[in-house]
């Protein structure tokens, strides 16, 4: 028997805050169609891991007829949202956002359909926020906003116990608020979803629709809220740091390869989580495979999860890298790797030092631990003393290897 879409999100590990369980799961899970929508503020130009979350279940409510929505905040990027921030974002400029517009968009395209069968909208909240006037948007929101309910929301406590809110930052909730309003009077639009760090803009959207509905008697529809909680990993740590800053989906910010390595490496506890969030394996597959071999679980999981990311092409392609690398125990052009100027080994230079150049690991002192505990090899060999100099005499074909741990490797090309 088939499952209903909220069973099977729940089921997944989607769903965390709602404003109405039951009416929410009647929705979805009908045989009439809503209209939702998701926010994503362009303020990188590229997505990461933590956009994957909502993205999917975007995906899945498209796939079941769902008329969805993507809205990339180019008037709300100019701003930034405090939620989840100690201080305040760095400020973009308005050419900034639109290029991140641009690459956000074409990257979002590998999660959601926006061609064939029911394709999804994407929108930008500038084209209506930006013809309002400041004064014009105050009078007509931000006359509903109680200040002293907004700071105690978590998104702005945060923000004044870590030493002060900028007013910037205060009109943030107001353009989420409104674009909800707006997207329900012009597109229908009766759901939104998002991470839980965002449930707060969402009440927020919800109280300002009921409020204009009323001062405005007219008979507006309900509008409600459903967040998928942030990914966590089983210690408490949030997912999708690396040793190198955020795991991002361009493949000019994080390789291929070290996306599926960053995967592959994660906690076996994890592995059951991550294959039911970014993947469509059978959930009594998922349980097998875990409960049996954990090692063929993760290859799994981490295959899938690049596949879904990259392309089959790519996911292949880093297989055959990492088969190549552990079992061959040679070279590939594939590995991530970094170029220096020959000169450098004019004189030696230590290998502490050259880690720390080409950002392999966070810390001098980090570099030294792992070396006296055996955990860094330079071309096979493992290295015993912290003053080891790395000389001309130890390239390759122009380059070395450096190993840290037993699966994370760095290409060091020496060019003339």
């Amino acid at each position: 028997m088939k499952k209903d879409i909220f069973d099977v999100l729940k089921e997944r590990g989607y769903i965390y805050q709602l404003t109405n369980a039951d009416e929410i799961k009647n929705m979805l899970n009908s045989e009439e169609k809503i209209t939702f929508y998701l926010g994503i503020d362009p303020t990188a130009d590229s997505l990461h891991i933590g956009h994957f979350f909502a993205l999917m279940m975007f995906s899945y409510l498209q796939d079941v007829g769902h008329k969805g929505i993507l809205v990339i905040g180019g008037a709300t990027a100019l701003i930034g949202d405090p939620s989840g921030k100690s201080d305040m974002r760095k400020m973009l400029t308005k050419e900034q956002v639109q290029h991140n517009f641009e690459e956000v968009k074409t990257l979002a395209t590998r999660f959601i359909k926006v061609d064939g069968d029911n394709p999804a909208i994407i929108l930008n909240n500038a084209q209506w926020t930006n013809p309002c006037s400041f004064v014009d948007f105050m009078r007509e929101i931000g006359t509903h906003f109680n200040v002293n309910k907004m700071l105690s929301a978590e998104a702005y406590s945060k923000r004044l116990e870590e030493g002060g809110l900028t007013f910037l930052e205060m009109g943030y909730m107001l353009m989420q608020a409104h674009d909800f309003v707006y997207l329900n009077k012009n597109y229908g639009c009766v759901l939104q979803i998002g991470g839980s760090d965002q449930w707060g803009n969402i009440l927020a959207g919800i109280n300002l629709n009921r409020k204009l509905s009323y001062i405005n008697n007219e008979e507006k529809d309900v509008i409600f809220g459903l967040t998928c909680p942030l990914l966590m990993t089983k210690e408490g740590k949030k997912m999708g740091k690396t040793e190198k800053g955020a795991l991002w989906v361009q493949r000019e910010k994080t390789t291929v390869f070290d996306f599926y390595q960053y995967f592959y490496n994660v906690l076996d506890e994890d592995t059951e989580m991550l294959l039911r969030l970014f993947t469509r394996v059978p959930i009594n597959e998922i349980e097998s495979v875990c409960r049996e071999n954990i090692l063929k679980a993760k290859r799994l999981m981490a295959y899938e999860i690049t596949k879904l990311v990259h392309g089959k092409e790519e996911a292949d392609n880093v297989l055959e890298v990492t088969k190549t690398l552990f079992e061959k125990k040679s070279a590939s052009d594939d590995m991530p790797s970094v170029e220096l100027d020959y000169m450098i080994l004019e004189n030696g230079i230590k290998l502490v030092e050259l880690i720390n150049m080409v950002q392999f690991i966070n810390s001098k002192s980090e570099t030294r631990r792992l070396i006296q505990q055996g955990g860094i090899s330079l071309n096979g060999k493992k290295i015993e003393s912290i003053d080891y100099v790395v000389t001309k005499d130890e390239l390759q074909d122009g380059y070395i290897i450096i190993k840290r741990g037993k699966k994370n490797f760095l290409k060091v090309i020496f060019a003339d």
